[in-house]
């Protein structure tokens, strides 16, 4: 019997897809074993979270620039906080991730590229619980919410391919060079004072004005606060202009991710 044109292509995809789907239930199941509170310190966590910053900034009497987006800091501050929460969190678990699934890479036919991507969307989990508790407190002490919100879907996916594309450039580098995740951990500390989270952008001195142009993540951050705390529509030049470097990067970091994977069964 003839074989189907693309009947082989097509059950490689659903395998992979059932394999992808595994790992993140597995991932995301594993981060909570042995917890009393299992999942719920995904709610936990983010609400410690606003709650000292209410409680510092608002004894800090930390104020925002007349024109911002509102003068609630602690919002203004989390609405900012949650993109780079689930760009560090995929990095700093993907950067070992190899490593810990040595066993699997070295004794099966086993896609290791899927590794940092169900991270990724375990992740991602987490990252909507927070964004529901973003979303109420808007609500509460905003009074505010806005359809554009719905945009947040496009923004989550790019974060994806940016966020994916860098994993899979560090957690190869670290099969080869295993101070990978330590030298990431300082590239992370920098990277965060060089995007605008706690500081507004236009309290940056001037210099720093190229620095924050070569960081995709201070327009994800900046769409991120305009979506939940304002009604605008998103600049399609900036959407642009993000989407340019997320797609850039997840295709550089695939590229490399395939170059290096050769000798994983050799060096692991």
């Amino acid at each position: 019997m003839a074989r189907v044109p693309g009947s082989h292509f097509a059950r490689n995809l659903v395998e992979r897809r059932n394999l992808l789907f595994q790992l993140v239930r597995r991932d995301f199941t594993q981060r909570y074993v042995g917890s009393t509170a299992g999942w719920l310190w995904g709610v936990i966590h983010p609400l410690v979270l606003l709650g000292s910053w209410t409680f510092v900034f608002h004894a800090l009497r930390a104020t925002l620039p007349p024109g911002e987006m509102t003068q609630h800091y602690t919002l203004w501050l989390f609405a900012g906080f949650l993109p780079w929460m689930l760009f560090q969190e995929t990095l700093q678990r993907s950067a070992t991730s190899l490593v810990e699934h040595q066993n699997l890479i070295t004794k099966t036919v086993f896609p290791a590229e899927v590794v940092p991507v169900s991270i990724f969307l375990s992740c991602l989990m987490s990252h909507l619980i927070a964004l529901g508790l973003a979303l109420a407190a808007i609500g509460v002490w905003d009074g505010h919410f806005s359809p554009m919100v719905l945009f947040l879907l496009v923004y989550m996916l790019l974060l994806g391919l940016f966020a994916v594309g860098v994993a899979w450039i560090v957690s190869s580098l670290n099969v080869y060079l295993r101070d990978t995740a330590q030298v990431l951990s300082v590239v992370m500390t920098v990277w965060f004072w060089a995007t605008p989270i706690f500081i507004p952008q236009s309290r940056y001195p001037e210099g720093a004005g190229i620095v924050l142009r070569l960081n995709p993540l201070v327009l994800m951050v900046h769409a991120y606060r305009e979506r939940l705390l304002t009604s605008r529509w998103p600049n399609l030049v900036e959407m642009g202009v993000l989407a340019a470097w997320c797609i850039a990067v997840f295709v550089a970091g695939g590229l490399f991710f395939r170059h290096l994977k050769r000798g994983f069964a050799d060096v692991l």
